[in-house]
């Protein structure tokens, strides 16, 4: 299964508000869940948590599950992507500040079914320190550092997504992994980041990956097409 992430910042003039709107209300709904190939669908939009940036990277990431590459690739060629989705894309989305990840996800805290309705996530961006493979950094992130992260209180759910093998045919990819970590509420992240836990797991985070290209986003999910536990029903 391919957990596709795609991050997206607001077309100039329109708030972020507005932006988080249309895509939740109306191109998720009117324009990509028509898209056959979409197994599960859903919105991460993004919310306010610490020092506040002048012009966020992003505000909202579309968390995208297909099947296969077949069905990847056979997405990309139907009406509904190319008449729908794409075209409705500059209507709400500077498409140039784009950026997609095509990643496979090691689950290592599956976490309740559904999410609580006051859940709240921080995605992190990644990329490995030079000199270290693809497979070394992959090794070190689900080993010494998973086992530091599943210690951080109140953590619910924990996905390590990687970067697929595919963006490094032809050079390097742009990132090399996205992690998402699940709390149950805005309140039970807020005391995750201020514990000990965390400090270990982020001081530890920084001895194998370039803090410059470290990036962090809190997010509330808006799902579109099934859910954390089901997905689209194609019989």
């Amino acid at each position: 299964m391919i957990h596709q992430l795609i991050f997206a910042h607001p077309k100039p003039g329109m708030s972020e508000q507005e932006f988080q709107d249309y895509w939740v209300d109306v191109h998720a709904v009117q324009y990509a869940s028509k898209i056959p190939q979409i197994r599960k669908y859903l919105i991460d939009t993004r919310i306010p948590f610490g020092p506040e940036p002048d012009d966020p990277l992003w505000s909202g990431i579309a968390e995208i599950w297909l099947e296969n590459d077949e069905d990847q690739l056979a997405s990309l060629q139907t009406p509904e992507f190319l008449e729908g989705a794409r075209l409705d894309e500059p209507r709400w989305a500077a498409f140039w500040r784009t950026v997609v990840l095509d990643t496979d996800a090691h689950v290592l805290r599956a976490g309740d079914h559904p999410a609580p309705e006051d859940g709240v996530k921080i995605v992190a961006l990644v990329k490995r320190t030079e000199g270290t493979t693809v497979e070394q950094f992959r090794e070190r992130s689900l080993g010494e550092h998973a086992e530091l992260m599943l210690q951080v209180p109140g953590l619910r759910r924990y996905l390590q997504c990687f970067t697929r093998d595919g963006a490094y045919a032809i050079g390097e990819a742009l990132l090399d992994a996205a992690y998402l970590l699940s709390f149950d509420s805005l309140e039970d992240l807020e005391k995750a980041v201020a514990s000990e836990e965390y400090a270990k797991a982020k001081d530890d985070l920084v001895t194998f990956v370039q803090p410059r290209y470290l990036h962090h986003m809190a997010v509330k999910e808006h799902w579109i097409i099934g859910s954390e536990g089901e997905a689209r029903d194609h019989r």
